[in-house]
């Protein structure tokens, strides 16, 4: 049996970056080879760490020194998130090979942040008033963030990608081309092209003031939520962008879209969401809009890694897309 590429590929890395920051290892253990590859860290005093292999040519040194500096104030202001480490060096993040992979990665280090990831609460909780609870508190988290990124001014040299209009429906979207994958045909094709054109003048009447555009986290979906008791903590700035509010609540509801109370979850998130910030009703009504935008977006991320291969998820996401597009064009009377 061929060796797990966790272990065979970036354990050693991982082995040789952690000789970079000042704790005192007691176990070392493979987590996810997804977007990055992550260990979880435990030293001789029992407390756990995050490590994080970044992909190469996603965000640079700079964006990532970014991320950290909004991490800081986010936390500052109370929501609960990991925590940097620096290295020996006081830098944030080293550099390490992985010569069977032909690669050079960004590793950084953060403190591990105790709970249960929401989406296996989910897992456990199918159904009823406990769900909507839990997507209620989502929102109230989603408002505090929105809050938070409004109110802030970034530091002189911030610099994050932008999910705006290019970002989202340009040449050459953030996470790729989405109508040129590979599982869609020429019709298809076709039909993505129109409805990405008709979204591009959407986006554009809405414009990017600062009450409906500013630093989102931008992959907001409930695997990235952690809970605690009554605790709600946020992971995985590694999408952080500057973009639509909209775009995160969108991401936090299009994995439950074909569940038969997707209608209830949508309104205690929206109901969580303006205990703490307004969310106009013109607003809400872009959001069916902004759920094919992540859905686009989505499509266009496994467009980019092709490693991932073929997955339910992905034909599910991929005819969602479709008919959305197909019924944003018959309500427009574009078909």
């Amino acid at each position: 049996m061929p060796a797990d590429p966790l272990v065979r590929d970036y354990l050693p890395a991982a082995e040789v970056a952690l000789q970079h920051f000042p704790l005192e290892v007691a176990t070392l253990t493979p987590v996810s080879l997804a977007e990055n590859v992550t260990f979880r860290v435990t030293d001789v005093e029992g407390s756990d760490y995050a490590l994080r292999l970044h992909r190469p040519d996603y965000n640079s040194l700079r964006e990532l020194e970014s991320e950290r500096q909004w991490c800081a104030s986010l936390a500052g202001s109370g929501l609960p998130l990991q925590s940097a480490v620096k290295s020996r060096n006081g830098d944030h993040f080293v550099v390490v090979d992985i010569p069977s992979r032909a690669e050079r990665r960004y590793a950084g280090m953060t403190s591990w942040l105790p709970g249960v990831l929401l989406g296996e609460q989910f897992e456990t909780v199918r159904a009823g008033q406990a769900r909507a609870d839990l997507f209620c508190a989502m929102g109230r988290l989603a408002a505090t963030l929105h809050n938070q990124s409004e109110a802030w001014t970034p530091p002189t040299g911030f610099v994050r990608p932008r999910l705006d209009l290019e970002g989202l429906v340009g040449e050459s979207p953030r996470w790729g081309r989405f109508w040129e994958h590979c599982a869609l045909d020429q019709g298809e094709q076709a039909l993505l092209l129109e409805a990405r054109q008709h979204l591009r003048g959407l986006l554009q009447a809405y414009g990017t003031p600062s009450r409906t555009f500013g630093l989102i986290h931008a992959d907001l979906h409930p695997y990235n939520i952690v809970i605690e008791g009554d605790s709600m903590g946020l992971i995985d700035f590694d999408d952080c962008a500057f973009g639509w509010h909209l775009y995160d609540l969108a991401s936090a509801l299009i994995e439950y879209s074909d569940d038969e109370d997707f209608g209830e979850l949508r309104r205690a998130l929206l109901d969580g969401y303006r205990e703490r910030r307004a969310l106009p009703a013109a607003d809400e009504r872009l959001l069916a809009s902004f759920l094919l935008l992540r859905g686009m977006a989505l499509v266009g991320w496994f467009h980019q890694r092709p490693e991932h291969g073929d997955s339910s998820f992905l034909r599910r996401v991929k005819e969602r897309v479709l008919s959305q597009s197909a019924q944003l064009l018959s309500a427009e009377g574009l078909t």
